[in-house]
């Protein structure tokens, strides 16, 4: 009798437990990891510009962290501008890597492909953010500048962005999936 009565808690509560699972899905259940609906994503790209522009003329301080010291090194700066992007659009940001560990986490991308929030590396491994591309193409780019101690943006136009960003390109780079949930 109480094999028969232990069975039949053990196969109740397996049922419940099912059951339950079922109902605990979240948006992403059923996706493969990481993928996020194209609304979000959307969303995520068009929210990139202002954020980014509420972080220029941060001064520059290597290992500078905004929300702590009110400075940023490029690492910061692109934690700071993905992690408040994905909270305001309802998703999450993986986490502060420094930049050799973002690094890892983007894939390659054309120069076709271009959109907000994509990084544009050059051979030394130092990156700056498009974060908003005009309808013409012009490109508008953020990093922080050690040079200029402070976060900076400039666009496709300038000179800088020929005699000095375009030849020592490496090329265009975007997070991987798993980097936004």
């Amino acid at each position: 009798m109480k094999k028969v009565v232990f069975i039949s808690v053990l196969i109740l509560l397996t049922a419940v437990c099912a059951w339950a699972v079922q109902f605990d899905k979240g948006p992403l259940a059923g996706r493969p990891e990481g993928r996020y609906p194209d609304a979000a994503l959307e969303a995520f790209r068009q929210n990139i510009p202002p954020v980014a522009r509420q972080f220029v003329g941060t001064p520059y301080e290597y290992g500078g962290n905004p929300q702590t010291s009110g400075t940023s090194d490029n690492s910061y700066l692109f934690f700071s501008i993905y992690s408040r992007t994905a909270q305001l659009t309802g998703l999450d940001y993986h986490g502060y890597l420094p930049m050799e560990n973002l690094l890892e986490n983007t894939r390659p991308i054309s120069e076709n492909q271009i959109q907000n929030g994509d990084l544009m590396v050059l051979n030394n491994q130092h990156a700056a953010m498009i974060f908003h591309i005009e309808d013409s193409g012009r490109l508008h780019l953020i990093y922080a500048s050690e040079k200029r101690n402070q976060v900076i943006t400039f666009h496709s136009d300038n000179l800088v962005f020929y005699s000095y960003w375009l030849e020592n390109l490496l090329g265009f780079f975007r997070l991987k999936d798993p980097m936004l949930k």
